[in-house]
């Protein structure tokens, strides 16, 4: 099959184009970009669609990227095709960001491509990702670890990349007469969200490129940083998939297929997820919550799904967002106790609460018996409600014949039993103070300073000072939520049990 009709078929089989509509075209000058102008200049009759060039000079080479540009602008007047041609001072941008030289050249150019298409009205941005393209992004996504979403690879028509803030220190050069806007507006943090990347080349390799530009007698530029392998991507290309090629010569169709076969799998689990999330997330103040409850009832692979969902909502990607930031996550909400936190990338946050964990970019204030006063007597027996809360507590008498395995379980850190006579009856809860040590239970009896207990134990730091602490008028009796004093255990020698339980909502014993 010719390049042609591949691409005809890739645009007939995803629905690119609507007829009459502008599509911008990114061209760097090279062969694939250069190629995928000649074909759409070809099919625009065919589609019915105007075609406007996009060139960006990120001034990495010097007088070489110059030239490039200068060759795209020629290139578009002699085939009549209006362009917009710019520059922008990448080196100078990824100091000032801290960014990797390709990471920050993909952001100017993303913000750049999208300027133009808002000047001249276009939806979509076609640009010549190829099928060798695609191999390099599927293994490179493998190996630096990626779900499905990662190892789907490049698709043909997607949603625009999300972006960052880019400023505007940038030269502007465009080719003569050719130049229908300044593109003033590619200094984006959020693209137009009708905006759609279009790869069109995406089923066509890179040898079937090169002989469709020496059959129709183009002379692509030749970027020499393509062999620089300081470069990762370059590393792939040059060294890695030669060296696969070695065990088996058909990796690359290999990994074709398989994030064909992985996009397919995506596309059924992220309906599956979208179900799912109904049922499970609500958003609040700019983050989501998650409800513990029917969470916990969810395979593994949706709950994946489900958190890879809220960062991509929150932050309008995945990127630098991995397998072990997941995972982590995962280990936080599943295994760890309440009030745990996970960090994720781009400023994101998840905190389990109670019954709830949320991800957002500041922590909540947590659905956690937190106190709002100074000091609370408790009312033993009854119930003490907590002032501004939902959640009160529960104090029982028990003798010691009525302890069963369930009390010492562990499986609620926000109850506890103790030895009462050894308490005392005067109980009141109140915040930490500077100086506060107790006894943990299972250190024999040697202090603790609370504020080192708190930090070693991973307690959040903004809800330290507002967690209740249970004393008595001589010395701190339980953590709640965390450890209980040695001097109030229960022992053999134990007559009196004081059973201890924060809960939300009146306690229908004591209603």
């Amino acid at each position: 099959m010719s390049v042609l009709e591949t691409v005809r078929r890739t645009i007939d089989e995803h629905h690119m184009f609507d007829p009459g509509e502008t599509v911008v075209v990114g061209v760097s000058g090279g062969p694939d970009s250069l190629c995928l102008l000649h074909v759409l200049r070809e099919l625009r009759g065919e589609y019915r669609i105007h075609l406007h060039v996009a060139h960006l000079d990120h001034q990495i080479r010097g007088q070489e990227s110059a030239d490039d540009a200068a060759f795209v602008a020629q290139i578009s007047e002699e085939w009549r095709i209006p362009a917009t041609i710019a520059a922008r001072d990448v080196p100078a941008y990824a100091r000032e960001r801290r960014l990797a030289i390709e990471e920050a050249a993909r952001q100017a150019r993303y913000a750049f491509l999208a300027g133009v298409a808002q000047e001249v009205g276009a939806r979509k941005v076609a640009v010549a990702h190829n099928a060798d393209d695609q191999v390099e992004s599927v293994l490179m996504h493998f190996l630096r670890g990626a779900g499905l979403a990662g190892l789907r690879g490049m698709q043909p028509v997607s949603p625009w990349p999300s972006q960052p803030v880019t400023d505007d220190k940038r030269s502007r050069r465009s080719g003569p007469k050719l130049a229908t806007g300044r593109c003033e507006r590619d200094r984006l943090s959020q693209p137009p969200p009708d905006l759609t990347l279009l790869r069109p080349l995406l089923e066509v390799p890179r040898a079937e490129i090169e002989a469709y530009c020496r059959r129709h007698h183009l002379q692509p530029r030749f970027d020499r940083s393509n062999l620089d392998t300081t470069y990762y991507r370059n590393r792939l290309r040059h060294e890695l998939i030669p060296l696969l090629e070695t065990y088996n010569p058909g990796v690359r169709q290999v990994l074709r297929r398989s994030a064909k076969v992985i996009a397919d799998d995506y596309d059924y689990l992220r309906e599956q997820g979208r179900r799912a999330w109904e049922g499970v997330v609500t958003e609040a103040d700019g983050a989501f919550v998650f409800a513990l409850e029917p969470w916990h009832r969810l395979h593994p692979s949706l709950q994946r799904q489900l958190l890879r969902e809220a960062i991509r909502r929150l932050r309008r990607g995945l990127r630098n967002i991995n397998w072990v930031h997941i995972e982590d996550a995962l280990t936080v909400i599943n295994e760890k106790p309440t009030s745990s936190i996970a960090t994720l990338p781009q400023g994101l946050q998840l905190f389990k609460g109670y019954d709830s964990f949320t991800v957002g970019e500041t922590l909540p204030r947590p659905d956690l018996p937190l106190l709002t006063v100074e000091r609370l007597p408790l009312t033993i027996p009854g119930v003490t409600p907590l002032p501004e809360s939902d959640w009160q507590v529960e104090a029982r008498i028990l003798s010691r014949d009525e302890l069963t395995e369930e009390h010492f379980s562990g499986a609620d850190p926000w109850q506890t039993v103790l030895d009462h006579d050894r308490a005392g009856p005067e109980l009141a809860l109140r915040r930490r103070r500077p100086g506060d040590r107790f006894q943990p239970l299972g250190l024999g009896g040697r202090a603790k300073a609370v504020s080192e207990f708190m930090i070693n134990e991973k307690i959040p730091a903004h809800i330290r000072d507002e967690l209740p602490l249970v004393v008595s008028p001589r010395h701190i009796v339980w953590i709640p939520g965390w450890r209980l004093d040695e001097r109030v255990k229960i022992t053999e020698g134990t007559e009196r049990v004081l059973e201890l339980r924060f809960s939300k909502g009146i306690s229908q014993e004591y209603e």
